[in-house]
C-alpha cells in the first residue's frame, strides 16, 4: 500500500480555492486553477442546515449542503478529486458500489491512513461501471453519516440512453429531536437489534418537498438510500413506473410492483411516467409520505418507454466451477468485555468473529482468502430476525437465489438479507486487496457486524 498521495496543508492558500474566510462562500466543489493533478475539490467542513423549521442543526456538509454535492463523471472516464478536510475529525472518502484500486477505497488503515483536519487526500481512479452510487466516510461512521457526510456519485453511460429528463432522490433520516439537536446516532439497545433509527425523514435535505416534474415525460428517477439505518418499503401512490436498474446495474425493466425495499447502501432507478400537468403523485415509505412529484406543463410532446440499459463489463461468475464459502450472521450474545475501557460494545459477528472497530490490524485477519479470477460462491445466512444490507467494497457480485423469495439473478454490491434468509452470491475475485464485508446498518457495522476478505 502507497500513502504518497497524503499530504500535509501548510494552508489552502495556492490550491486554487477561492473564498475560504471567515465570510462568503465557504464551502464548494469546484475546479481548480491548475487541473494537472485533480479536477474537482471537494471540502468537507461544518454547516449549520435547518433541518427543523425555525432551528438550526449543527451538519457536516460535503460541498456546502447535506446531502452532499453531487458528483458526476461518464463511464470508463477518470474521477480525480482532491479532497480537503476542513471538519475538526479525521475522516476519509468511501466510493460505495464503485471497483476501483484497494487504495482508492477510503478504509483508515487498510487502504490508506485518515485525513487529518487541514489535509487534502487525492482520489483519483476510473469508474467503470455506469450507474448511481455514493460516498460517504468510513471512520466513525455513526457520528459522520448521521451528521450529513453522504452523498451520490453519478456515473453516466458512454452513450445516450433514451432517458431525457432524471431527477437524483436523495432518501436520509435525521437523528435529531424537535429543536434541531442531534440526539444519540447509536444506542446500544437499538444496535442490538435493528439499528437506531432516525426520526426525521428528508428527501435531498428537506422533509417531505414537492418536487416538479415535467408532464406527459419518462423521467429517471435515481433514488439512494443514504441512511444510518432504515429499509425503506418504497411505493407511488400512483402512476406507473418500471425498474431499469438496482444498485448501478441494468435489469431487465418490469413493473416497480407493489414496493420495493430499499436497504441502507442500496439504490433504484426507476422510468417514472408522469401524468397530465397539475396531478400529483406521491413516493412513500409504506403509507409515508417522502416526497410530493407534481407534474408540471412541458410543452413537449409525450415520451415513450426508453430500452433497456446497457450492461456493465462485470465477469460473469461460473457456477459450475465456483467453490462455495459459507457466512453466518448472527448476534453475539454478548457485550464485549472492554466496553467499561472503550465504550464499544460487540452485538454482532460473522462466522464467530467481531469486528473491533478500535483495533487497526482487524483486517490483517482476513475471514476468507480468495484467489485472483477466482469464482466463488458465497452463501449468505442470517441466523437472526433482523434484516442485513450486506456490502462488499471492490467487487460486484450476482445474487443467485434465496430461500425466502424468488431471485431473477442480477449484479449488485449490496444485498437486503432478510431476517432468518439464506441467499447465495456469486462473483469473479478480479480485484486485488483486502476488502471490507460489511452489513450496512451502520450501528450494526460498528458492534461486529464486518469483516475483511482478501483477493490474492
Amino acid at each position: 500500500m502507497s500513502f504518497t498521495r497524503r499530504q500535509i496543508l501548510a494552508g489552502l492558500a495556492g490550491l486554487g480555492i477561492a473564498g475560504l474566510g471567515a465570510s462568503g462562500v465557504r464551502y464548494w466543489l469546484g475546479r481548480p486553477n491548475e487541473a494537472t493533478s485533480h479536477d474537482y475539490e471537494l471540502i468537507a467542513a461544518p454547516l449549520d442546515v435547518e433541518l427543523v423549521a425555525g432551528h438550526q442543526t449543527p451538519a457536516w456538509a460535503y460541498g456546502g449542503q447535506v446531502p452532499g454535492v453531487e458528483l458526476r463523471c461518464r463511464q470508463g472516464e477518470r474521477l480525480r478529486v482532491r479532497f480537503i478536510n476542513q471538519l475538526e475529525v479525521d475522516t476519509t472518502i468511501h466510493w460505495h458500489g464503485i471497483r476501483l484500486p484497494l487504495e482508492m477505497d477510503g478504509v483508515p488503515y487498510v487502504s490508506q491512513l485518515p485525513v487529518k483536519p487541514g489535509e487534502y487526500f487525492d482520489y483519483d481512479f476510473i469508474c467503470p461501471d455506469a450507474g448511481s452510487f455514493w460516498y460517504h466516510p468510513h471512520t466513525a461512521s455513526a457520528e459522520q453519516l448521521g451528521r450529513g457526510l453522504v452523498g451520490p456519485l453519478i456515473v453516466e453511460e458512454r452513450e445516450p440512453t433514451g432517458f431525457v429528463h432524471e431527477r437524483t432522490l436523495s432518501l436520509k433520516s435525521w437523528h435529531v429531536d424537535k429543536q434541531g439537536a442531534f440526539t444519540e446516532f447509536s444506542v446500544p439497545r437499538e444496535a442490538a437489534r435493528g439499528g437506531t433509527p432516525g426520526v426525521l425523514s428528508t428527501v435531498n435535505g428537506t422533509h417531505a418537498p414537492t418536487l416538479e416534474l415535467p408532464a406527459g415525460q419518462i423521467v429517471r428517477l435515481r433514488i439512494l438510500n443514504l441512511d444510518n439505518t432504515l429499509t425503506y418499503r418504497l411505493n407511488l401512490s400512483a402512476g406507473e413506473a418500471r425498474i431499469y436498474a438496482l444498485d448501478g446495474n441494468p435489469v431487465e425493466p418490469r413493473a416497480l410492483g407493489k414496493e420495493y425495499w430499499l436497504g441502507p447502501g442500496m439504490r433504484i432507478e426507476l422510468a417514472l411516467k408522469v401524468p397530465a400537468a397539475g396531478e400529483e403523485i406521491s413516493l412513500r415509505n409504506g403509507p409515508l409520505r417522502l416526497a410530493t412529484l407534481l407534474s408540471v406543463d412541458s410543452g413537449e410532446s409525450e415520451a415513450d418507454w426508453p430500452s433497456k440499459l446497457p450492461a456493465n463489463p462485470v465477469a460473469e461468475p461460473d457456477l459450475q466451477r465456483a467453490e462455495v464459502l459459507r457466512f453466518n450472521f448472527e448476534w453475539a450474545g454478548m457485550v464485549s468485555a472492554n466496553v467499561e475501557q472503550t465504550g464499544t460494545h460487540t452485538f454482532w459477528q460473522i462466522n464467530g468473529q467481531a469486528w473491533d472497530i478500535n483495533d487497526k490490524t482487524c483486517a490483517d485477519r482476513p475471514i476468507a482468502t480468495l484467489k485472483k479470477d477466482g469464482h466463488y460462491i458465497l452463501e449468505l445466512r442470517n441466523l437472526s430476525q433482523y434484516q442485513h444490507p450486506i456490502h462488499l467494497h471492490g467487487m460486484t457480485f450476482k445474487v443467485i437465489s434465496s430461500n425466502r423469495r424468488k431471485i431473477e439473478p442480477w449484479f449488485t454490491d449490496t444485498y437486503l438479507l432478510g431476517k432468518n434468509e439464506t441467499a447465495r452470491i456469486a462473483l469473479v475475485a478480479d480485484n486485488p486487496g483486502v476488502w471490507m464485508f460489511h452489513c450496512h446498518v451502520i450501528d450494526h457495522m460498528e458492534t461486529g457486524l464486518m469483516a475483511a476478505i482478501e483477493v490474492v
